[in-house]
């Protein structure tokens, strides 16, 4: 059998868990606790939180956008692979030794996406760079906990409640795009999307390639365009 070895570890800013960095033969995962959040061989839903909308801002010839959660860089390469020479790409990323690991061990997996000069790093709360930047982004890609129960920090709730949700309104741009990831479905925060302002689909996706694997879930929100107000153009 053969074991697992431990890379790397680092406290997250919050000082509450320890993620660890571990390599299984080829593959590596990243863990808090007892929790795998990731692995190197189920990474099909990360790829298509990019996958399901970066397209829909095909049409921008200059697109800016941000992603939340670096993870092992497997979103922001199907994002770039999707994106014009012209884009920008903001990554947040909170653990500065995520950073690290994907500069280091887990640059090759997802073919070194932080080496793109569309990209910039900063090593910042996402919610950070919403609340600072209104109507700046086409599109905002988040995988920043396990979905709107928060597992891993307990900041990352802001995200997923009514006040985070205004403030990613305002981030976007007309007819801009907010992605998230979930490990699963959550009416109530669909609900809360749509009375916040956003047109939502929820896209059930396979963890792994060929259809296989745990099902994750996608909410692709599109904000709603302003409607003129009776007698004005």
């Amino acid at each position: 059998m053969i074991p697992q070895i431990l890379i790397d570890k680092a406290e997250t800013p919050d000082g509450g868990k320890e993620l660890r960095l571990y390599r299984h033969d080829k593959d590596f995962l990243i863990s808090v606790g007892n929790l795998t959040l990731m692995s190197s061989r189920t990474h099909e839903s990360e790829e298509a939180l990019a996958r399901l909308s970066i397209p829909r801002i095909e049409k921008k010839e200059q697109p800016c956008v941000l992603i939340g959660g670096l993870g092992m860089g497997f979103t922001l390469r199907a994002a770039l692979d999707g994106l014009p020479v012209t884009a920008r790409v903001v990554v947040a990323e909170l653990v500065p030794a995520v950073v690290k690991w994907n500069r280091g061990p887990l640059a090759a997996l997802a073919g070194d996406p932080l080496s793109d000069g569309r990209v910039e790093v900063h090593e910042v709360d996402a919610a950070k760079l919403i609340k600072a930047n209104s109507g700046s982004y086409d599109a905002i890609l988040l995988d920043v906990d396990n979905g709107p129960a928060g597992l891993t920090r307990h900041g990352n709730f802001w995200f997923y409640g009514t006040s985070g949700l205004q403030a990613i309104l305002r981030a976007l741009r007309p007819e801009g795009v907010l992605a998230l990831w979930s490990a699963g479905q959550d009416v109530e925060f669909t609900r809360r999307m749509e009375k916040a302002g956003f047109q939502v689909e929820a896209v059930r996706v396979r963890a792994r390639s060929g259809g296989k694997g745990a099902h994750h879930l996608i909410w692709i929100a599109t904000k709603k365009a302003m409607v003129p107000a009776k007698g004005k153009r």
